[in-house]
């Protein structure tokens, strides 16, 4: 028997409608759920984008961006989600990294911060990125993990960034000097003693006399890393801005702290 006209159009219309919601569903966020189906097939990245004090315009945008350069790479699938019920001891069984960029008091239990350190000293990978040094200041665990806590950011502006280490590979395919623009942070309860400094601020390029600048040693970092137990922790202060997330260099810089972090 033909379809009929009416039946054409009511096909025609649910196909429609079914994309459409696929496209909504896409822009939305995860739910802790869909954790459930995470594959194993390669590697897996929670990505935690919880706001407890300031939010930025750009988590949006850096979860699409995460989110497309483990799909476009093949090398990891990523799990973006506001919802710290995720740090929990038998979800982390799911992930080979957990990335931050958070800010204020998460609302996590001492179980949950206990799994969370357990986690990355039995191998795991931790990275935050800008604000997730403006987080957790009440938990010194944290402090020590991260290496430092945000104090303010004197800057936003062009500045140019000196490469100290050009061998690791989230800044090997740097320049060993270059310039961006972005909100530069200054850190508190930071030393070099604890951490691997791979970038930092070329003070030439700002104004160190503005009263808002803190550190009386120069000494302004803006990415390192170090190992934890049986794991890996990196840090970069770049990513305020939307430009800094869609500029390449920033990109194969998380690429590569990635791949540092989970032992590619």
């Amino acid at each position: 028997m033909k379809p009929t006209l009416l039946t054409l159009l009511i096909v025609s219309l649910f196909g429609s409608l079914r994309t459409f919601d696929t496209s909504q569903a896409s822009e939305s966020r995860p739910e802790p759920a869909g954790t459930n189906s995470v594959s194993r097939s390669k590697p897996n990245v929670l990505y935690l984008t919880h706001s407890a004090g300031f939010r930025h315009d750009v988590l949006p945008l850096s979860r699409q961006i995460l989110t497309d350069l483990g799909e476009r790479t093949g090398r990891f699938a990523v799990t973006a989600t506001d919802d710290c019920s995720l740090l929990s001891r038998e979800q982390l069984k799911k992930f080979d990294a957990v990335v931050f960029y958070t800010t204020g008091e998460l609302p996590i239990s001492d179980d949950q911060k206990t799994a969370f350190l357990d986690f990355i000293k039995a191998g795991k990978g931790f990275i935050g990125i800008h604000s997730a040094t403006d987080t957790l200041y009440k938990w010194a665990d944290y402090g020590e993990l991260i290496g430092g806590y945000f104090d303010g950011h004197p800057w936003h502006q062009d500045v140019t960034i000196n490469v100290e280490n050009t061998k690791h590979p989230a800044t090997r395919h740097l320049e060993k000097s270059f310039k961006i623009k972005d909100e530069i942070y200054q850190m508190r309860n930071f030393s070099r003693s604890r951490v691997n400094v791979l970038m930092t601020l070329d003070t030439n390029s700002v104004d160190l006399t503005l009263p808002a600048v803190h550190r009386t040693d120069k000494d302004f970092a803006i990415a390192w890393c170090r190992e934890y137990g049986k794991g890996r922790v990196f840090y970069t202060a770049l990513g305020h801005r939307p430009e800094v997330w869609q500029d390449e260099r920033f990109q194969k810089h998380l690429l590569g702290a990635l791949g540092w972090v989970m032992r590619e």
